[in-house]
Protein backbone atom coordinates (compact mmCIF):
# COMPACT_ATOMS: atom_id res chain seq x y z
CA UNK A 1 0.00 0.00 0.00
CA UNK A 2 1.21 3.51 -0.81
CA UNK A 3 1.53 5.70 2.29
CA UNK A 4 1.72 9.48 2.57
CA UNK A 5 4.90 11.38 3.43
CA UNK A 6 4.55 14.97 4.62
CA UNK A 7 7.20 17.59 5.44
CA UNK A 8 6.47 20.64 7.61
CA UNK A 9 8.80 23.36 6.28
CA UNK A 10 9.92 25.71 9.05
CA UNK A 11 13.11 27.06 10.57
CA UNK A 12 14.70 25.18 13.46
CA UNK A 13 14.15 28.11 15.84
CA UNK A 14 10.41 28.08 15.05
CA UNK A 15 9.92 24.61 16.54
CA UNK A 16 7.48 24.39 19.43
CA UNK A 17 10.21 23.18 21.75
CA UNK A 18 11.44 26.79 21.70
CA UNK A 19 8.19 28.73 21.57
CA UNK A 20 8.35 29.83 25.21
CA UNK A 21 11.89 31.21 24.96
CA UNK A 22 12.11 32.63 21.42
CA UNK A 23 9.60 35.32 20.56
CA UNK A 24 8.42 35.72 16.97
CA UNK A 25 9.78 39.25 16.98
CA UNK A 26 13.28 37.75 17.38
CA UNK A 27 13.10 35.31 14.46
CA UNK A 28 14.91 37.63 12.07
CA UNK A 29 18.08 37.67 14.16
CA UNK A 30 18.68 33.91 13.88
CA UNK A 31 20.69 32.53 10.94
CA UNK A 32 18.42 30.74 8.49
CA UNK A 33 19.00 27.03 7.86
CA UNK A 34 15.70 26.10 6.24
CA UNK A 35 16.92 26.29 2.63
CA UNK A 36 19.89 24.03 3.23
CA UNK A 37 17.86 21.58 5.29
CA UNK A 38 14.96 21.41 2.84
CA UNK A 39 17.34 20.90 -0.05
CA UNK A 40 18.74 17.94 1.87
CA UNK A 41 15.25 16.49 2.16
CA UNK A 42 14.75 17.01 -1.58
CA UNK A 43 17.99 15.15 -2.30
CA UNK A 44 16.93 12.19 -0.16
CA UNK A 45 13.54 12.02 -1.87
CA UNK A 46 15.10 12.30 -5.32
CA UNK A 47 17.50 9.46 -4.49
CA UNK A 48 14.49 7.27 -3.68
CA UNK A 49 12.25 8.58 -6.47
CA UNK A 50 9.67 9.61 -3.91
CA UNK A 51 7.36 12.60 -3.80
CA UNK A 52 5.82 14.17 -0.71
CA UNK A 53 3.57 16.95 0.50
CA UNK A 54 5.48 19.98 1.80
CA UNK A 55 3.45 22.15 4.17
CA UNK A 56 5.32 25.46 3.90
CA UNK A 57 5.19 28.21 6.49
CA UNK A 58 4.15 31.50 4.90
CA UNK A 59 6.92 33.30 6.80
CA UNK A 60 9.42 31.02 5.08
CA UNK A 61 7.78 31.39 1.66
CA UNK A 62 8.03 35.20 1.85
CA UNK A 63 11.76 35.07 2.58
CA UNK A 64 12.71 32.13 0.39
CA UNK A 65 10.41 32.05 -2.66
CA UNK A 66 13.07 30.23 -4.68
CA UNK A 67 12.85 27.34 -2.21
CA UNK A 68 9.10 27.07 -2.73
CA UNK A 69 9.60 27.00 -6.48
CA UNK A 70 12.32 24.35 -6.16
CA UNK A 71 9.99 22.09 -4.16
CA UNK A 72 7.25 22.43 -6.78
CA UNK A 73 9.69 21.99 -9.68
CA UNK A 74 10.77 18.65 -8.20
CA UNK A 75 7.17 17.43 -8.50
CA UNK A 76 6.14 17.67 -4.85
CA UNK A 77 2.82 18.92 -3.53
CA UNK A 78 2.82 22.20 -1.61
CA UNK A 79 0.35 23.06 1.13
CA UNK A 80 0.06 25.75 3.79
CA UNK A 81 1.49 25.46 7.31
CA UNK A 82 0.03 28.83 8.26
CA UNK A 83 2.04 32.03 8.31
CA UNK A 84 3.43 32.68 11.82
CA UNK A 85 3.51 29.12 13.27
CA UNK A 86 0.75 29.96 15.72
CA UNK A 87 -1.28 27.21 17.38
CA UNK A 88 -4.96 27.25 16.44
CA UNK A 89 -6.18 27.44 20.03
CA UNK A 90 -4.12 30.57 20.64
CA UNK A 91 -5.92 32.44 17.85
CA UNK A 92 -9.39 33.80 17.40
CA UNK A 93 -11.25 32.80 14.24
CA UNK A 94 -10.51 36.23 12.76
CA UNK A 95 -6.81 35.95 13.58
CA UNK A 96 -6.64 32.49 12.06
CA UNK A 97 -8.43 33.64 8.90
CA UNK A 98 -5.87 36.43 8.53
CA UNK A 99 -2.93 34.08 9.20
CA UNK A 100 -4.24 31.55 6.66
CA UNK A 101 -4.87 34.16 3.97
CA UNK A 102 -1.41 35.64 4.51
CA UNK A 103 0.21 32.22 4.19
CA UNK A 104 -1.72 31.31 1.04
CA UNK A 105 -0.81 34.66 -0.52
CA UNK A 106 2.89 34.25 0.26
CA UNK A 107 3.04 30.73 -1.16
CA UNK A 108 1.02 31.56 -4.26
CA UNK A 109 3.19 34.59 -4.97
CA UNK A 110 6.29 32.42 -4.66
CA UNK A 111 4.81 29.95 -7.14
CA UNK A 112 3.97 32.73 -9.56
CA UNK A 113 0.18 32.46 -9.47
CA UNK A 114 -2.18 29.97 -11.04
CA UNK A 115 -1.40 27.33 -8.42
CA UNK A 116 -4.33 26.43 -6.20
CA UNK A 117 -3.28 24.78 -2.96
CA UNK A 118 -5.32 21.83 -1.73
CA UNK A 119 -4.19 21.34 1.84
CA UNK A 120 -3.37 22.89 5.20
CA UNK A 121 -1.67 21.68 8.37
CA UNK A 122 -1.85 23.64 11.60
CA UNK A 123 1.31 24.02 13.67
CA UNK A 124 1.44 21.53 16.51
CA UNK A 125 -1.51 19.52 15.14
CA UNK A 126 -3.63 21.96 17.11
CA UNK A 127 -7.06 21.01 15.80
CA UNK A 128 -9.11 20.22 18.91
CA UNK A 129 -12.75 20.16 19.97
CA UNK A 130 -12.43 23.87 20.72
CA UNK A 131 -10.96 24.82 17.33
CA UNK A 132 -13.28 23.04 14.90
CA UNK A 133 -14.33 26.49 13.67
CA UNK A 134 -11.09 26.44 11.68
CA UNK A 135 -12.56 23.87 9.30
CA UNK A 136 -15.18 26.33 8.08
CA UNK A 137 -12.46 28.91 7.40
CA UNK A 138 -10.39 26.39 5.46
CA UNK A 139 -13.44 25.49 3.39
CA UNK A 140 -14.18 29.16 2.74
CA UNK A 141 -10.70 29.54 1.25
CA UNK A 142 -11.34 26.69 -1.17
CA UNK A 143 -9.03 24.14 0.44
CA UNK A 144 -9.84 20.48 -0.13
CA UNK A 145 -8.27 18.90 2.94
CA UNK A 146 -6.82 19.51 6.37
CA UNK A 147 -4.12 17.47 8.16
CA UNK A 148 -4.08 19.20 11.54
CA UNK A 149 -5.26 16.39 13.78
CA UNK A 150 -3.16 14.03 15.84
CA UNK A 151 -5.89 11.96 17.52
CA UNK A 152 -4.23 11.26 20.86
CA UNK A 153 -5.24 12.16 24.40
CA UNK A 154 -3.48 15.48 24.86
CA UNK A 155 -4.65 19.12 24.85
CA UNK A 156 -8.19 17.81 24.53
CA UNK A 157 -7.12 16.74 21.08
CA UNK A 158 -9.65 14.02 20.31
CA UNK A 159 -11.53 16.42 18.08
CA UNK A 160 -12.73 13.99 15.47
CA UNK A 161 -12.49 10.64 17.24
CA UNK A 162 -16.18 10.43 17.99
CA UNK A 163 -17.06 12.50 14.96
CA UNK A 164 -20.31 13.92 16.31
CA UNK A 165 -18.98 17.46 16.59
CA UNK A 166 -18.31 17.75 12.87
CA UNK A 167 -20.67 15.31 11.20
CA UNK A 168 -18.24 12.40 10.89
CA UNK A 169 -19.62 9.01 11.76
CA UNK A 170 -17.53 6.42 13.56
CA UNK A 171 -13.91 6.47 14.66
CA UNK A 172 -11.61 8.80 12.81
CA UNK A 173 -8.01 7.83 13.26
CA UNK A 174 -8.19 7.70 9.48
CA UNK A 175 -9.35 9.96 6.67
CA UNK A 176 -12.80 11.38 7.28
CA UNK A 177 -15.04 13.82 5.45
CA UNK A 178 -15.60 16.91 7.60
CA UNK A 179 -18.33 18.59 5.66
CA UNK A 180 -18.97 19.28 2.00
CA UNK A 181 -15.76 19.70 0.07
CA UNK A 182 -13.33 19.13 2.94
CA UNK A 183 -11.48 16.05 4.20
CA UNK A 184 -9.47 15.52 7.38
CA UNK A 185 -6.31 13.41 7.02
CA UNK A 186 -5.02 12.83 10.59
CA UNK A 187 -1.38 11.91 11.12
CA UNK A 188 -1.11 8.26 11.98
CA UNK A 189 -1.64 6.66 15.36
CA UNK A 190 -2.08 3.06 16.46
CA UNK A 191 -4.69 1.82 18.90
CA UNK A 192 -3.25 -0.08 21.88
CA UNK A 193 -4.62 -0.61 25.37
CA UNK A 194 -7.70 1.46 24.66
CA UNK A 195 -5.66 4.52 23.64
CA UNK A 196 -4.30 6.06 20.46
CA UNK A 197 -0.51 6.32 20.34
CA UNK A 198 1.49 8.60 17.98
CA UNK A 199 3.92 6.57 15.91
CA UNK A 200 4.70 8.03 12.53
CA UNK A 201 6.76 11.16 12.62
CA UNK A 202 8.68 13.93 14.29
CA UNK A 203 10.16 13.14 17.66
CA UNK A 204 8.56 9.70 17.66
CA UNK A 205 10.37 8.83 14.43
CA UNK A 206 13.65 10.04 15.91
CA UNK A 207 13.21 8.42 19.32
CA UNK A 208 11.63 5.06 18.55
CA UNK A 209 13.55 2.29 16.75
CA UNK A 210 12.81 2.15 13.04
CA UNK A 211 11.26 -1.31 13.36
CA UNK A 212 8.57 0.20 15.61
CA UNK A 213 7.67 2.73 12.92
CA UNK A 214 7.62 0.01 10.27
CA UNK A 215 5.41 -2.27 12.36
CA UNK A 216 3.04 0.61 13.09
CA UNK A 217 2.74 1.42 9.38
CA UNK A 218 2.19 -2.28 8.59
CA UNK A 219 -0.56 -2.45 11.22
CA UNK A 220 -2.29 0.64 9.81
CA UNK A 221 -2.05 -0.83 6.30
CA UNK A 222 -3.49 -4.12 7.57
CA UNK A 223 -6.51 -2.10 8.72
CA UNK A 224 -6.94 -1.08 5.08
CA UNK A 225 -5.64 2.47 5.45
CA UNK A 226 -2.57 4.42 4.27
CA UNK A 227 -0.29 5.74 6.98
CA UNK A 228 0.56 9.45 7.14
CA UNK A 229 4.16 10.16 8.18
CA UNK A 230 5.55 13.63 8.96
CA UNK A 231 8.99 15.18 9.43
CA UNK A 232 10.63 18.63 9.52
CA UNK A 233 13.70 19.65 7.50
CA UNK A 234 15.56 20.63 10.69
CA UNK A 235 15.35 17.00 11.81
CA UNK A 236 18.00 16.15 9.20
CA UNK A 237 20.44 18.75 10.55
CA UNK A 238 22.78 17.35 13.24
CA UNK A 239 24.96 20.46 12.88
CA UNK A 240 22.16 22.76 13.99
CA UNK A 241 23.59 25.35 16.40
CA UNK A 242 22.51 25.16 20.00
CA UNK A 243 20.27 27.96 21.17
CA UNK A 244 21.44 29.44 24.49
CA UNK A 245 17.92 30.74 25.15
CA UNK A 246 16.55 27.20 25.42
CA UNK A 247 16.43 25.08 28.54
CA UNK A 248 18.25 21.77 28.75
CA UNK A 249 14.93 19.91 28.50
CA UNK A 250 13.79 21.88 25.44
CA UNK A 251 17.13 21.31 23.72
CA UNK A 252 17.03 17.59 24.48
CA UNK A 253 13.47 17.30 23.19
CA UNK A 254 14.36 19.12 20.00
CA UNK A 255 17.78 17.64 19.27
CA UNK A 256 17.44 13.97 20.19
CA UNK A 257 18.79 11.74 17.40
CA UNK A 258 19.09 14.50 14.77
CA UNK A 259 22.10 12.64 13.44
CA UNK A 260 20.04 9.50 12.80
CA UNK A 261 17.01 10.92 11.02
CA UNK A 262 18.36 10.95 7.49
CA UNK A 263 19.55 7.35 7.68
CA UNK A 264 16.26 6.20 9.14
CA UNK A 265 14.33 8.07 6.46
CA UNK A 266 16.43 6.50 3.71
CA UNK A 267 15.85 3.01 5.12
CA UNK A 268 12.13 3.67 5.45
CA UNK A 269 11.85 4.88 1.86
CA UNK A 270 13.97 1.99 0.63
CA UNK A 271 11.42 -0.58 1.79
CA UNK A 272 8.11 1.19 1.28
CA UNK A 273 6.09 3.21 -1.19
CA UNK A 274 5.27 6.80 -0.27
CA UNK A 275 3.67 9.75 -2.02
CA UNK A 276 2.02 13.14 -1.43
CA UNK A 277 -1.40 13.38 0.18
CA UNK A 278 -2.98 14.61 -3.06
CA UNK A 279 -2.00 11.32 -4.75
CA UNK A 280 -2.48 8.85 -1.89
CA UNK A 281 -6.01 10.16 -1.32
CA UNK A 282 -6.78 11.19 -4.91
CA UNK A 283 -9.98 9.16 -5.07
CA UNK A 284 -11.44 10.86 -2.01
CA UNK A 285 -10.38 14.32 -3.11
CA UNK A 286 -12.02 13.79 -6.47
CA UNK A 287 -15.22 12.76 -4.71
CA UNK A 288 -15.14 15.93 -2.57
Amino acid sequence: MRNALTIDVEEHFQAHAYENVIDRSAWERFPSRVVRNTQRVLEVLADHRTHATFFVLGWVAERHPDLVRAIAAAGHEIGSHGYAHQLLYRQSPAEFADDLARSLGAIERALGGGNHLLGYRAPGFSLTDETLWALDILRAHGLAYDSSLQPVDRRGGSALRGGKRCGVSGASRFAARVGAGLWEFPVSTVRLGGRNWPVAGGGYFRLLPLWVTRQAIARINAEGQPAIVYLHPWELDPEEPRLPEASTLSSLRHRVNLGRTEGRLRRLLGKGQFGPLRDVFADRLRAA
